[in-house]
């Protein structure tokens, strides 16, 4: 038996230009999610604790967390950093 040959799927299959979220899995996921994570992911490692934005990028990780989940990122990558490994283990 061969395999089903589906092509690659591409950005604009899953969000149509115009369209700035969908619903995935009941869960409304907004274009640049995983974007606005990867960006504050990369601010926050650069930052110490006593730093005054940390608890604020620390907070929104926190919150788009689920919608890595969601769309799966997390079934296939998993972060470098422990801080933002700890991060994603405590929203789960």
């Amino acid at each position: 038996m061969s395999p089903t040959h589906q092509p690659a799927v591409r950005p604009e299959d899953l969000l149509p230009a115009g369209v700035d979220s969908t619903a995935i899995n009941g869960r409304v996921v907004r274009k640049g999610s995983v974007a606005a994570f990867i960006a504050n992911a990369v601010r926050l490692d650069s930052l110490t604790e006593d730093a005054p934005e940390y608890a604020a990028l620390v907070t929104e990780l926190r919150e788009l967390a689920p919608v890595l989940r969601t769309i799966g990122l997390l079934d296939v990558f998993e972060p470098r950093s422990p801080v933002v490994g700890r991060i994603l283990a405590d929203a789960a």
